[in-house]
């Protein structure tokens, strides 16, 4: 498929080279870090002053709603932890996320709703990272797991993870998202863990599927795909969260981008490193005067739609796997660090949350048709920010 996939070249890469962002660099970065922290303390205390719950996706009126951890963002708020323990060295943040760990190897061993494809989000941001971090074998049972929970949503046939609704239900079977990229780094890290390949094939199987499926010619992507469970034989792509079935979801090309780089680093498969770069550049190609995108890139600045600053944090992740991967020559190199440092810098002075609120950017867009999460902050938003923070200020070991 990649051999059909159009490679567009960044179109005005002066847009991107024109300033001199390192300027801000590392005391503009480590201030901005510090916010965050002083948000999340805010929450910490928050929580603290309830039974153990977690922040739900958005907030509303400028707070998160605190709930058990049921849904598919609870592995945000034990990542967000885990990056400001290892920054700071503060015990607040290790307990905290070690806290909510205990909770995460409660709700594997009851499979509290696990039958989804989102458990990558939940247990690689939480017991991988605490293993990678404290050495817990604990958390590295739990997390292994969660892998192979995940595993049982596998069609062998079809060669994918199926996302949403009952593996048994017709109509949901053997349906691929975009979203699953970023889950497969839990199935590569347990075969590395165990030794037992399974893990591996099944996530092989997946992201070779979402790279000859969920791509378009043109290098867009379609959020959803269904694949024939029964012959194993494509059937037709569709969104679920886009604005049409034929546009390109933000969020969905930014999982992409950074998803594919994840794959690259397990696999060293060379085509799933340039796919990365094929989305990042329809991305930036897209990206509006003030280059932070509208929830889909179909839209430009004559839309009035809500801008997604979420998925503006994703892709520099994405663009920040790639640099570190020492794969880029000199040019791809600079041009994706000065759209990193000019993004980030948009966000921070633009897009910052104020002390009162919580969340650490505004205007991100969880799910516009349904009209939920709208021009909000984000759980997701948070930790991706403060990710790409981290990674900017200092040598950090992945958690995926």
């Amino acid at each position: 498929m990649l051999d059909k996939v159009m490679f567009e070249e960044i179109i005005h890469p002066e847009k991107w080279i024109n300033e001199c962002y390192k300027e801000l660099m590392e005391k503009e970065w480590n201030n901005e870090i510090e916010r965050c922290r002083r948000h999340t303390e805010r929450l910490i205390k928050r929580i603290s002053n309830s039974q153990y719950q977690f922040p739900s996706e958005c907030p509303i009126k400028g707070r998160y709603p605190l709930r058990d951890n049921i849904g598919w963002t609870e592995g945000f708020w034990t990542g967000i932890n885990w990056l400001l323990f290892e920054k700071t060295g503060d015990p607040l943040f290790q307990q905290t996320a070690e806290k909510a760990d205990i909770d995460f190897i409660h709700r594997i061993d009851c499979q509290i709703i696990t039958n989804h494809h989102d458990l990558g989000f939940l247990y690689s941001l939480s017991t991988v990272a605490d293993y990678k971090i404290t050495g817990n074998r604990k958390m590295k049972e739990a997390s292994i797991d969660a892998a192979e929970t995940l595993l049982q949503r596998f069609w062998e046939k079809a060669g994918v993870i199926q996302a949403w609704g009952d593996p048994s239900d017709p109509s949901q079977q053997g349906r691929m998202i975009m979203d699953c990229c970023m889950n497969l780094p839990l199935l590569y890290w347990a075969s590395e863990e165990t030794g037992n390949q399974k893990y591996k094939k099944a996530a092989q199987a997946h992201i070779q599927n979402a790279a000859d499926y969920l791509v378009r010619e043109d290098g867009s992507t379609y959020h959803t795909f269904y694949m024939d469970v029964k012959d194993g034989k494509p059937r037709y792509g569709s969104t679920h969260q886009g604005y049409s079935d034929n546009s390109c979801w933000a969020r969905g090309q930014a999982w992409g981008i950074y998803g594919f780089a994840l794959s690259y680093r397990y696999l060293k498969e060379q085509k799933y490193f340039d796919l990365s770069k094929i989305l990042a550049n329809y991305f930036m190609n897209r990206l509006p005067e003030d280059t932070i995108c509208y929830w889909d890139l179909i839209f430009d600045d004559s839309s009035r739609e809500e801008k997604d600053t979420s998925s503006m944090v994703i892709m520099v992740c994405g663009l920040l796997e790639l640099i570190e991967s020492g794969l880029l020559d000199k040019t791809e190199k600079n041009l994706y660090q000065s759209a990193v440092w000019k993004i980030m810098r948009q966000l921070k002075e633009r897009y910052a949350t104020t002390e009162e609120e919580d969340g650490f950017l505004t205007q991100s867009v969880y799910n516009k048709p349904k009209n939920n999460g709208v021009n909000t902050p984000c759980i997701w938003g948070d930790y991706y920010y403060l990710e790409a923070l981290v990674r900017m200020t200092s040598n950090w070991s992945s958690y995926w």
